[in-house]
């Protein structure tokens, strides 16, 4: 169906890229879309051209000539703008607010069309334990939890309907607590064989590998040797390895050792979460982990990174406690933070820079630089959007005593944004030809439940801010390179088959947007603003996205990794 002139452009360009063509077509089937007058980004970081973009069910059907005569039941004027593949969210926490609103507003606003899970947690495999505790630790968004494994939560979004594409990763903390509880506690032999086992159900389910994410307990309390044997559970079936490292800090370069060396282990690829250097004392750090990341690289090492493109990450106060006082879980932390006793030893070592463990509230460098953005109580939502050092002043107790208040009173982590990272750190990572992205927030939209709390804006900048500040303006990398690290590479990255590319026989997620106009408008002071630029955004072939709008489809299907037991990997046609 490709025109001669450009059958070996597109093969040449493209080969690789798809492995399973659309059913064969008679010469008079229409097309169902044709997206003409476009520049097509194919997702490889091959440059543009100019050619039509023919649609057929799902899937990219052919390229045209400019103006080819087909028949079609619709055609689309691109406008000149670019043509891309829906872009991939590597690192999404829509667990809950897809469930809450399955458009996935703030991610589908900048073309994303792919949301992938499992930071250290994943929404299974649960026990009946762990289903009554997180429905007792439920925010804003509340919902009854009819799944007991990864693949069964992942079905009953697609079940629900949903507009983007989800995967995951299933979490090893989520594993743990499965097995050990949470408590600082190591695994017998017996113990670890089932958690393995719980890794290769998960891939059977389609997880894409095993994510961690180490600073929080009970994680923390996970040792090399445990984390290498869960990856390499996921390995047997080529999946992969994430982590949140157990340190952006101090010890941020041992960390990062860490990572490299799991991916040693299995030969599989192996990924830092949301890659930073944390704390201006760190900041030299972030060209050395670069250097680390590339001689492993040259060495044959499958490792790579993603980020979000801000200088503040977003996480819990919790994050300013020492993990011995949060293990065993939430209500045995509190319970701890109401003895007189204890507490006074834990203010003790939140300002101890020495104390042993990485304490996040005081490598922002100042309480005036950690803003409070999510509450469970009502009688805390007014705190929201203030930091913590005007709470404290306002309160009369010190940043110490009002953190651990405010945890107890909220009887949750609290959410807040802490200003960690330097600019020049965030171009030079944003730079490396390895790094994807990842908002490392919620999908939401400004209304209904969400209203409720606040947000990071990287919820609805991260991917535009990308490709508008970093790409177009500061001009870091070439157009069809930054479209490349949204769609091609993280689909190489875990193995998402027919995913983030236009050639013939992809699954027809495209996004169409103005690169001259795409930019973020979500601030820190007003975080719930659409991005801009984007007017068109298809997933699976049907339009979720038309001039801006959502169309009230729910097209989004399950992408399985490499170990999916249905077959090849790929989505389940749900």
């Amino acid at each position: 169906m490709i025109p001669r002139p450009l059958s070996l452009i597109a093969l040449l360009g493209l080969a690789g890229c798809a492995s399973v063509p659309p059913p064969p077509a008679t010469a008079d089937e229409p097309y169902d879309l044709v997206i003409r007058n476009g520049m097509v980004y194919d997702g490889t970081g091959a440059p543009a051209r100019r050619v039509d973009l023919a649609i057929r069910g799902d899937r990219v059907a052919a390229w045209l000539s400019p103006g080819q005569q087909v028949v079609a039941t619709r055609e689309l004027d691109a406008g000149g703008q670019a043509v891309a593949p829906g872009f991939i969210n590597v690192l999404s926490w829509a667990v809950e607010s897809l469930i809450a609103d399955g458009r996935g507003m703030s991610d589908l606003k900048q073309g994303v069309t792919l949301e992938i899970f499992g930071e250290g947690w994943s929404m299974g495999p649960y026990n009946e334990a762990m289903k009554a505790d997180a429905i007792a630790q439920q925010g804003d968004i509340k919902y009854p939890i009819p799944w007991t494994t990864l693949g069964g939560y992942l079905d009953h979004l697609v079940d629900k309907g949903i507009s983007p594409n989800v995967a995951s990763f299933v979490g090893a903390t989520t594993v743990r607590i499965h097995e050990l509880g949470e408590a600082d506690v190591d695994p017998d032999a017996a113990q670890l064989a089932r958690m393995q086992a719980l890794v290769r159900q998960a891939m059977e389910e389609g997880a894409l590998g095993v994510g961690a994410s180490l600073i929080y307990p009970p994680a923390t309390f996970a040792e090399t040797p445990e984390l290498t044997a869960l990856a390499q559970a996921a390995a047997e079936s080529g999946g992969g390895y994430v982590a949140h490292m157990r340190s952006e800090a101090d010890r941020f370069l041992e960390a990062l050792d860490e990572t490299i060396s799991i991916g040693r282990a299995t030969g599989q690829h192996a990924e830092a979460y949301h890659l930073k250097a944390a704390g201006e004392a760190n900041w030299p750090k972030m060209a050395q982990a670069i250097a680390r990341i590339d001689a492993a690289r040259a060495a044959g090492v499958d490792v790579a990174a993603d980020m979000y493109a801000y200088t503040a990450g977003a996480t819990g106060l919790t994050a300013g406690l020492p993990p011995w006082v949060q293990a065993g879980g939430q209500d045995a932390m509190i319970e701890r933070l109401r003895d007189p006793a204890i507490r006074k030893r834990v203010a003790l070592e939140m300002r101890d820079p020495d104390a042993g463990w990485e304490n996040i509230r005081l490598l922002a460098g100042s309480d005036d630089r950690v803003l409070l953005i999510g509450f469970n109580s009502e009688a805390l939502k007014p705190l929201t959007g203030k930091t913590l050092a005007e709470v404290a002043r306002a309160r009369g107790s010190s940043p110490e005593e009002t953190v651990m208040d405010l945890i107890v009173e909220d009887g949750a982590r609290v959410g807040a944004g802490y200003f960690l990272m330097s600019e020049p750190n965030v171009e030079l990572g944003l730079a490396q030809p390895w790094v994807s992205l990842g908002s490392d927030a919620e999908a939401s939209a400004p209304e209904g439940v969400f209203l409720e709390s606040s947000t990071h804006p990287r919820a609805y900048g991260n991917f535009a801010r990308f490709l508008g500040h970093y790409v177009r303006d500061r001009k870091l990398m070439s157009l069809e390179e930054g479209i490349h690290r949204l769609t091609g590479l993280p689909a190489a990255n875990w193995k998402l088959r027919d995913r983030g590319c236009l050639a013939v026989g992809c699954h027809a997620d495209v996004v169409v947007f103005d690169p001259a106009t795409i930019a973020d408008t979500a601030t820190f002071d007003a975080p719930m603003q659409y991005a801009i630029g984007v007017d068109d955004v298809f997933v699976n072939g049907v339009q979720v996205l038309r001039d801006g709008a959502h169309t009230g489809a729910m097209p989004g299907r399950v992408v399985r990794g490499p170990g999916w037991s249905g077959g090849a990997a790929g989505d389940n046609g749900r």
